[in-house]
């Protein structure tokens, strides 16, 4: 299905608007879904990319599909049926990307992110964060988990042209929530490694069919991406995500975990994390447990930080804080003080900075290195506990 033809109701319905904004770097952003190989072995995934501005481009839909309104409605309210609600009031909301634009060489390759959705989410949720980083000379690969932690999501069986759809799902009654996710959490860091793997064999050389979008060739990629600069990132259940990958995979040069959950990891695994994490943390998510596990990462490495981003909200991290109207901000939480665009221009310039040095880039992100160690009006080192919950 292209996903900037469904029919849809008009986004301003019921006062739920969705603004989102352009990224604010030297690039144009285009933006592709990749689905490749079938069933649990593939990987889906929404690809954010600088690309060359052309008259007339389409911009893609948010939410990608009716089904994942229903997904949503689910996951947030317990109530399938409200997403028929859900689907007028935010299914016509676009990104401000081109759909499907002509890729923009580099001669000396982008570097590459993997990013990993929070729980009850799905690729397109962080088209904000992924889109200001591909304006930036960032290709950015937005997975969309298939553990069922992900709203609800699909792979196409060998038969042509036939879905299966995952539902999200929630912790089975009788079973301790830690082995649940924990089992879920190395899903996931498993296919942020099998991502890479699919990077690596495009820039490679290999041919790698696109079973969505056979007009978009991902060979286009090939001398165009450094697999030797790849980080991972990842918001909440994808923030500790992020943190695992970092064990399971060597190329992961560092990570960013955006108001990491770091509940489902196992204590073990901590002295094994040998690359740096930058934390972006909310003001009101985090726990005094949950930031002493992020400090025994820093004490392992002296180059791992801690920030939190004063005025914000878990929900601050992700598109949802650009949603307008009453009832939206009922279903999707409380908003932070903080303004929406500054929140993001604060994390992705924070990550921006941790970027560069870890990647070794060139770019002049250095500009922003004060965000790292929690200078400025909204940022500050390590973490207040206030109100917290998990």
């Amino acid at each position: 299905t292209d996903p900037t033809s469904l029919p849809r109701v008009g986004c301003a319905s019921m006062g739920g608007t969705l603004a989102l904004p352009p990224g604010k770097g030297p690039h144009h952003v285009g933006c592709t879904d990749v689905m490749v190989g079938h069933a649990w072995q593939g990987l889906f995934l929404r690809l954010f990319y600088p690309c060359v501005p052309r008259a007339g481009a389409t911009e893609p839909l948010w939410i990608p599909r009716p089904e994942y309104c229903g997904g949503l409605a689910d996951v947030t309210l317990g109530r399938r049926w409200l997403s028929a609600l859900l689907s007028i009031a935010i299914g016509s909301c676009k990104v401000p990307v081109s759909w499907k634009g002509p890729f923009k060489p580099c001669s000396n390759g982008y570097p590459l992110i993997i990013f990993s959705h929070g729980l009850g989410a799905f690729r397109t949720l962080y088209s904000s964060f992924c889109t200001e980083l591909a304006s930036w000379g960032f290709v950015v690969a937005a997975l969309e988990h298939r553990d069922h932690s992900a709203a609800t999501t699909y792979s196409c069986t060998a038969e042509a042209g036939t879905e299966e759809w995952i539902p999200f799902q929630r912790v089975p009654q009788g079973q301790k929530e830690f082995y649940f996710r924990n089992k879920q959490v190395h899903q996931r860091a498993q296919e942020c490694v099998r991502a890479l793997r699919l990077f690596q064999d495009i820039a490679g050389g290999k041919p790698v069919p696109n079973i969505l979008h056979q007009d978009w060739d991902l060979s286009v990629l090939k001398d165009n991406i450094d697999v030797t600069k790849v980080a991972v990132v990842g918001h909440s259940f994808g923030g500790v995500t992020a943190v695992l990958a970092l064990v399971k995979e060597p190329s992961f040069r560092c990570a960013v975990a955006l108001d990491a959950w770091m509940f489902p990891l196992e204590n073990v695994l901590y002295p094994e994390v040998p690359k740096p994490v930058l934390f972006i943390n909310t003001e009101k998510f985090q726990t005094p447990e949950s930031i002493a596990k992020m400090k025994r990462l820093s004490s392992r490495n002296s180059q791992t930080r801690i920030v939190t981003v004063l005025g914000t909200v878990h929900e601050s991290q992700t598109d949802f804080a650009f949603l307008r109207g009453k009832l939206l901000s009922l279903i999707f939480g409380t908003r932070g003080t903080l303004d929406p665009h500054k929140a993001l221009a604060i994390t992705s310039r924070a990550a921006l900075a941790f970027l560069q040095r870890h990647l070794k880039l060139e770019e002049e992100f250095g500009q922003w290195e004060e965000l790292l160690e929690g200078v400025g009006d909204s940022v500050v080192p390590d973490a207040p506990f206030c109100r917290s919950h998990l």
